[in-house]
């Protein structure tokens, strides 16, 4: 018989008791923990914490523990959450017209590596209707033109929220999506969207960044994986990684292995993400791997 599955997080002020309590209170209830993590941050004064358990005593149901766990938060003011490792998150990708990124997720999620369920791919081209179409995945293009005014921005955006609402969506994936987004949208997905872009920002900006790179002779190159906020390409950085290059290497290699860091970093942030490992800290995160 298998038992039914939960993953706790939880953040408050860091104070004594707190593992004591959690872990009681998980016994308490019949349950089994399969794993946990903490961290006390001395900076913040925060401490974290993420518990994975199986609810093993069937007199404990799923209202009454999740009730009960509510009324501990309060208790101790704690900002916790819940949530059935049974369920795989809902994921939007969004991409424009370089597709590596967005092709690497379908691949781990065809293959089971990574949990999650895509209902919809969002694209302002048309590049890659046919990459969705070969995983049954519905596309759905929203062309924004070159210099489209704020209105037609507003309501390009609007689809995107609708969808959003409609497929009860978890997470956002900005699969190289080449659009600013508005703060009101920024808003509207903070904390569930992650981007992902290059390690030359501020450096080098603009067109073909990698042809700069090569041109000031870059030792190393890499990628960062953030949340999403109004401050462009500066949220909280979830993960990044590098790889060295050297002289013999010309701009069409370093863009290449570029492409491939980007795929591994942005692969290895939706799946913290969907599996509960990631607590923000102010404009930090905690990532428990």
């Amino acid at each position: 018989m298998t038992h039914p599955e939960y993953i706790l997080t939880l953040s408050c002020l860091d104070q004594r008791g707190i593992v004591h309590r959690v872990s009681g209170f998980l016994a308490e209830h019949g349950c089994n923990i399969i794993d946990s993590a903490q961290f006390g941050d001395a900076e913040s004064k925060l401490f974290f914490m993420r518990v994975h358990f199986a609810l093993e005593e069937g007199a404990v149901g799923d209202a009454p523990l999740r009730a009960d766990f509510a009324a501990l938060c309060t208790q101790m003011g704690m900002n916790g959450q819940l949530h059935d490792a049974g369920t795989k998150p809902r994921v939007m990708l969004m991409v424009s017209k370089i597709g590596h990124c967005l092709n690497d997720l379908l691949f781990r999620y065809k293959s089971g590596l990574l949990p999650v369920e895509i209902p919809a791919i969002v694209s302002n081209h048309m590049d890659f209707y046919q990459l969705a179409a070969s995983y049954n995945i519905p596309f759905h293009h929203l062309p924004l033109a070159t210099g489209a005014d704020a209105a037609a921005k507003q309501a390009q955006e609007a689809r995107v929220l609708d969808l959003m609402h409609t497929h009860k969506i978890d997470l956002v994936v900005l699969a190289r999506y080449m659009q600013i987004l508005s703060p009101g949208l920024c808003e509207a997905m903070r904390g569930k969207a992650i981007n992902i872009h290059h390690s030359f920002l501020p450096s080098f900006k603009g067109a073909k960044p990698y042809a700069q790179a090569h041109h000031r002779g870059v030792k190393l190159i890499g990628a960062t994986a953030h949340f999403v906020t109004g401050d462009l390409d500066e949220g909280p950085i979830i993960e990044q990684d590098v790889e060295r290059v050297d002289h013999a290497m010309d701009a069409d290699t370093l863009s290449a292995i570029g492409r491939d860091v980007e795929c591994v970093v942005l692969a290895r942030a939706v799946k913290w993400f969907v599996e509960h490992r990631i607590l923000q800290n102010g404009d930090k995160t905690v990532v428990f791997k």
